[in-house]
């Protein structure tokens, strides 16, 4: 049996080759089994003890007597008491996101052994919240006005404020974590979302002794954080109430940028059941790092939960990688070479081309904005729109042709060209958040200047000016094929196999049975949803001229979404209609 040690150690290991694969960097990747993390928690503790805000009261806990000890939160599963999830965790309803303590689960089960816990009392420590309310709501009321704080997350702690704060259990009877420094309370640690968020504090310990100048320093340092919503409890409340009570000029979250959730295909990824492709697995797709990075990015869940798909993987890749962005930037620089000897030509600047510069430029104001505000998904659409009036201003151009005219058409080419050559050479600057492989290949396939590449202006500057040779060109990206697409949905499907499917609370309906069922508002509403996602598909397919086979696969599919819907709202099926005889 591994030790928590081991089991640390280990997956420190993989969460680190995963994030480096995807080309993901830190300062330091740390984690919070280290003496600073305990030393620093165990200080902020001491201090709100001190300062009253702390209780102690017992606690009735889950207990399995066949695995004889108590359970943590994570070893319990059951149905959520109040949205009816029936594998809602002891500590979270991954379903409705609220907080859950474990005895309140309805039909609770142990994960380790599947038998029934018993409750038992034990004596624990619990964060006074009620008491740091007032002091969290006149913090909220100087940092949100003006933030970047994301709707719902400013959604989420008010509410939790409307409701009322309760007192937070902070303690476990477990041998593992951040022991409690208080006289008989030597056999528990803390409960890990209360010193879980301080190790953003001892990771900083552990990279600098000069952590306080970012952790205790306010009013020079502007913090944001990214995560789901389901973390925003934690570090929006819990983790300020904490350092406010703790009176150490902690500084507190800036901007707390959640996102809602990322489904599945047509339902949610599940470690459990196969379904889903994770972190560790995308190295073995055959699809680099960067594309992933790409899709990932064009679909996050900035306003309302997102879904991945493999089937939209393929087209996004396909239309806006292959044959928009790559497809600009490869044609520019392949003109420099094959018409101009691979040096940038000399430009004299039209009316049209000034245009051209004003909507890149209003483009290249939008991204900067955007990114300003912590609207990653949208900062991307502005550089795809970019290359798209590159594409488009090559095409009406014709560089091609010009080149075989008089002078004044072959002055217009090298123009034309130049300026198409810039404007890659700016993507590849607005491409580093994004897809810093793709970004570095076509600074040097463009021998960028390093000072372009270190800082991205405002407005459209000249980066190759005439005479900069640029070097070889290639093709950035590769066509997903519907064969590969296929096998990658059948690998990750897990238990989403439409044969293994239960029934829903829509009632099975045979087709020689004349009454039909009508399913719930909320089904009908999940069904609907899928038509019109479905339909966004089949539509962008047939945009595609994509092949006829999967064409038709999907146009199935979507037709099948419809006869389920039927179903749901109790309508006659349709039956189809054959060719009248002349």
């Amino acid at each position: 049996m591994f030790l928590a040690q081991e089991i640390c150690d280990k997956f420190h290991v993989i969460h680190a080759d995963i994030y480096r694969w995807f080309n993901i960097s830190f300062d330091i990747f740390g984690r919070t089994t280290t003496p600073q993390q305990t030393e620093i928690t165990q200080d902020i503790f001491q201090r709100l003890w001190n300062r009253g805000f702390v209780l102690q009261d017992t606690v009735e806990q889950l207990r399995c007597e066949s695995c004889a000890r108590f359970l943590a939160d994570r070893f319990v599963e059951g149905v959520c008491p109040f949205c009816g999830y029936e594998e809602a965790r002891g500590d979270q309803c991954d379903k409705c996101g609220k907080l859950i303590n474990a005895i309140e689960l309805k039909n609770p089960q142990c994960k380790l052994c599947r038998s029934c816990p018993v409750v038992k009392s034990s004596q624990h420590l619990f964060l006074d919240l009620p008491k740091l309310e007032d002091r969290l709501e006149e913090w909220l009321g100087k940092t949100l006005p003006g933030s970047d704080w994301t709707p719902n997350a400013r959604f989420i702690i008010r509410s939790w404020l409307r409701d009322g704060l309760k007192p937070r259990c902070i303690t476990r009877d477990l041998k593992w974590g951040t022991p409690v420094p208080l006289e008989g309370f030597e056999n528990k640690v803390f409960y890990v979302w209360f010193d879980a968020t301080f190790g953003y504090l001892s990771i900083t310990a552990n990279y600098t002794d000069q952590w306080e100048k970012w952790w205790k320093n306010p009013e020079q340092v502007n913090l944001y954080q990214f995560m789901a919503k389901d973390n925003v409890p934690f570090h929006g409340l819990v983790f300020p109430c904490s350092a406010l009570g703790a009176e150490d000029n902690y500084t507190l979250v800036s901007h707390l940028i959640a996102t809602e959730y990322l489904n599945y295909e047509d339902g949610k990824f599940s470690k459990s059941r196969g379904v889903g492709v994770f972190g560790d697995m995308a190295q073995d797709t055959g699809i680099p790092a960067d594309i992933w990075r790409f899709y990932l990015l064009y679909i996050r869940p900035e306003g309302q939960d997102s879904a991945f798909s493999w089937t939209d993987m393929l087209l996004k890749n396909n239309s806006e990688l292959l044959n928009n962005l790559g497809n600009f930037i490869n044609r520019a620089g392949m003109f420099v070479s094959k018409f101009f000897g691979g040096y940038v030509p000399e430009m004299v600047l039209t009316s049209d081309d000034q245009r051209l510069l004003a909507h890149v430029t209003l483009e290249l104001h939008h991204y900067h904005q955007l990114l300003e505000k912590v609207r990653i998904r949208d900062a991307l659409r502005s550089i795809l729109t970019i290359s798209r009036h590159g594409n488009q201003y090559i095409q009406v151009n014709e560089p091609w042709k010009r080149i075989k005219g008089n002078e004044a058409d072959r002055q217009r080419a090298g123009t034309v060209t130049g300026l198409a050559v810039n404007i890659a050479a700016l993507l590849s600057i607005m491409l580093q958040p994004y897809m810093p492989t793709v970004s570095t290949t076509i600074a040097a396939q463009l021998q960028l200047p390093l000072p372009a590449c270190s800082i991205l202006s405002t407005d459209f500057l000249c980066t190759l000016p005439a005479g900069h040779q640029i070097g070889t060109v290639s093709p950035l990206f590769q066509k997903l094929e519907n064969d590969q697409i296929e096998s990658l949905k059948q690998r990750f499907g897990g238990g989403q196999a439409k044969a293994s499917r239960k029934p829903t609370d829509v009632e099975t309906v045979t087709t020689d049975v004349e009454t039909v069922t009508t399913a719930g508002p909320q089904q009908i509403k999940v069904l609907m949803d899928e038509v019109t996602k479905q339909g966004n598909i089949v539509r962008e397919l047939k945009a595609q001229k994509a092949d006829k086979n999967q064409v038709a696969a999907e146009v199935a599919k979507l037709l099948e979404l419809k006869k389920q819907l039927a179903l749901a709202e109790g309508k006659p099926l349709e039956t189809p209609k054959g060719k009248k005889k002349k």
